[in-house]
């Protein structure tokens, strides 16, 4: 890795630090903590996947227009004020407007950094710095919520100003390190068919049919699997299988344990095959991954078993993600045209928000209630995933679907062949 490869995932790992440090103990904060009550903590909730809505459209743009730093640096500096006053904050409307300016700006930041990487990194080696990103995403998330958990005491206000005031520290000292990067920006290609407007490049954007199939399979991905998590699938658990809540927390501490464990065993397995073909069994994963959830809580056996059959699920669902990082974000990149990874990688974050924002609405009452059908719908959408990545796979070159097939280290963008990339040179 180079110098501003280096500082890019040091700002991966913080971010996701100071996401971990905070945010799983929002709720308890507001609801108990500044005693503003359930109603005004599940707006708080909400306000984070509003304000990512309403800000990732038009951070694509100012991504392409300014070029990714920029946009980065502004974020860091939004998310910094907004935890600074999230924890000083002991109305509702302070808390909400609070909570709006940190999830604006935590929202910024994933295409941001996605596009540094994009800009850092070539076609052969970005599955690898993409698997590096989601790895310390990972150690960042759990490393921060456990240091968050032993810092926070819900008897003291001043223990959860104190938390909030590090994560600002930490986006401020994160602003520092990134505001020294020097990454190469892709060129702008002057009179681009969609660079003039934001209306252009989204219309650029849609006619991609491979790129809109791959934002109809990220939905039904995130929808299917981190849209359940600690909404649906939990609530299935604790209603339907009877799992306690120390044994929920070690089915989280197994799914991030075989990220941890697996990314880079699979990633010499997952760089070597097609794209296509990698998602599609990721959806044959998680289909079993649902079977397993399905015996946990409708099966007959002991406690003892379905806790064990519980937490391998979330462990299953671990090596799907784990063969998904090299592979999704990659694609996204590849798929784009030369200057508008930006817009790419902000409407795929779009979609990654808005199934997150409905996984849970959707999930946590039928896990809750419906037992049976909702582990046959899930199923049935891991499926799902399977055949959409084989329909997507039709859509792509051979390059883009299987990048060691290039003989040659230009980056192939827009859909072009490698093929044609090489005879143009010559």
């Amino acid at each position: 890795m180079g110098a501003a490869m280096r500082r890019i995932h040091v700002g991966n790992a913080l971010s996701a630090f100071g996401l971990g440090f905070t945010v799983p103990y929002l709720y308890v904060y507001v609801a108990q903590v500044r005693g503003l009550g359930s109603v005004t903590a599940g707006l708080v909730l909400a306000v984070f996947a509003v304000a990512a809505l309403i800000v990732l459209p038009f951070a694509g743009r100012a991504i392409v227009r300014r070029g990714p730093l920029p946009v980065l640096l502004v974020a860091l500096v939004t998310a910094a004020l907004g935890a600074m006053s999230l924890g000083l904050s002991a109305s509702a409307g302070t808390v909400l407007l609070s909570a709006a300016a940190l999830g604006a700006g935590q929202a910024v930041m994933q295409p941001a950094l996605a596009t540094m990487i994009v800009d850092c990194s070539t076609t052969e080696t970005r599955s690898r710095a993409f698997a590096m990103q989601f790895f310390l995403q990972n150690l960042g998330l759990g490393v921060g919520g456990l240091i968050g958990g032993h810092l926070v005491d819900t008897s003291s206000a001043s223990s959860f100003t104190l938390l909030f005031a590090i994560e600002a520290a930490m986006f401020l000292v994160l602003v520092a390190v990134m505001a020294t990067v020097r990454a190469p920006r892709a060129p702008r290609i002057e009179g681009a068919p969609g660079q003039g407007t934001s209306g252009g490049s989204w219309k650029q954007l849609l006619g991609n049919r491979a790129m809109v199939q791959l934002c109809v399979l990220g939905f039904v991905l995130f929808f299917a699997c981190y849209g359940q998590f600690e909404s649906g699938l939990s609530a299935y658990g604790v209603e339907a299988a009877g799992i306690s809540t120390s044994a929920l927390g070690t089915a989280l501490a197994a799914n991030t344990l075989m990220i941890v464990v697996a990314q880079f065993a699979v990633l010499k397995f997952v760089e070597r095959r097609k794209r296509s073909r990698v998602i599609a069994s990721v959806g044959l994963i998680w289909a079993v991954a649902w079977a397993v959830a399905g015996y946990a809580g409708l099966g007959h056996g002991s406690q003892a078993m379905a806790t064990a059959a519980f937490i391998s699920t979330y462990a299953l669902f671990g090596l799907g993600e784990a063969m998904l990082s090299p592979t999704l974000a990659p694609l996204v990149a590849d798929l784009a045209p030369t200057g508008l990874a930006g817009q790419y990688n902000s409407a795929f974050a779009l979609v990654k928000q808005l199934a997150l924002a409905i996984g849970p609405a959707v999930g946590g009452p039928l896990g809750a209630s419906l037992h049976g059908p909702y582990i046959v719908a899930f199923l049935l959408f891991s499926l799902g995933i399977t055949v959409l990545a084989v329909r997507l796979g039709r859509q792509l070159t051979d390059v883009q679907n299987q990048p060691s097939l290039a003989r040659s280290r230009v980056v192939t963008q827009g859909g072009a062949p490698a093929d044609a990339v090489v005879a143009a040179e010559a």
